[in-house]
């Protein structure tokens, strides 16, 4: 399950790049609740967003050139240097060198051999987020690429994760895990193909609600918008996917009970 206990390769991040920090704080707190704190003078706008006085994720000004707003994750490693050189090896690429932020962590961002991008932190005094798989907080991140099976040896050989199929409506859904542990309690993620012809490859965040119909209303009273409506999964939960006003895509999920 994700959590906070970060190990190799453990989610323990996520920003969204904005072009409009006000707007999207405004957005974000409509619907989930979150308070945006702003992390100091010197960092370009960026900020954090909390539920309860404890941060569940961030947001800062788009930087680069012609990107689209959107959330990048971020993965736990304990040598960022070693990471940066395995996506290398793996075929990916460095879109941003490993640099020292504050003393606060160290920070990578790459791209995978199929186009999606991530990034990567090495803890320094901040570990991660503070908040996981509780409600209006990260509970899943899902890959969407054409070739899901070289992906997953891709990111084995970052993190040595570790995948189980499972049978999902009209797909092989991959289960993905961290390399410690029990695989089913190391599990945070998965693997799907990509949902159509024009859907470019990407990490999606997934976040925890206690009633998707209720969120996916609140998304588009303050101007955002659904891309899938909210359906039931088996075994799963009830699941949609929603864009803020922005662009940038995410899902929402309320959990099966049973499978709490």
């Amino acid at each position: 399950m994700l959590g906070t206990d970060f190990r190799n390769g453990s989610p323990n991040w996520l920003d969204l790049g904005s072009p409009d920090i006000p707007g999207a704080s405004a957005f974000y707190g409509a619907v989930f609740g979150w308070r945006f704190v702003a992390a100091g003078p010197d960092t370009g706008g960026y900020g954090f967003f909390q539920r309860d006085g404890r941060t569940v994720a961030a947001v800062g000004q788009l930087t680069e050139e012609g990107a689209d707003s959107a959330w990048m994750l971020h993965f736990h490693t304990p040598d960022i240097q070693a990471t940066a050189a395995a996506v290398r090896d793996g075929g990916g690429s460095v879109r941003m060198e490993p640099m020292d932020v504050m003393g606060e962590g160290w920070l990578g961002q790459f791209t995978d051999p199929q186009g999606a991008q991530f990034a990567c932190w090495q803890p320094g005094r901040t570990a991660g987020f503070e908040l996981a798989s509780v409600e209006n907080a990260l509970i899943w991140a899902e890959l969407h690429v054409p070739d899901p099976t070289a992906a997953i040896g891709f990111y084995a050989g970052l993190f040595g994760w570790r995948s189980a199929e499972m049978q999902a409506p009209g797909m092989t859904y991959r289960v993905l895990s961290i390399a410690d542990g029990d695989q089913q309690d190391g599990s945070f993620g998965g693997v799907v193909p990509l949902m159509g012809d024009e859907e470019q490859a990407r990490w999606a965040p997934y976040f925890h609600v206690l009633d998707a119909d209720a969120v996916v209303a609140a998304v588009t009273a303050n101007g955002g918008s659904v891309l899938m409506p909210a359906a039931d999964v088996p075994s799963v939960g009830r699941i949609a996917w929603v864009a803020d006003p922005a662009g940038a895509a995410f899902a929402l999920l309320t959990p099966d009970p049973q499978m709490s």
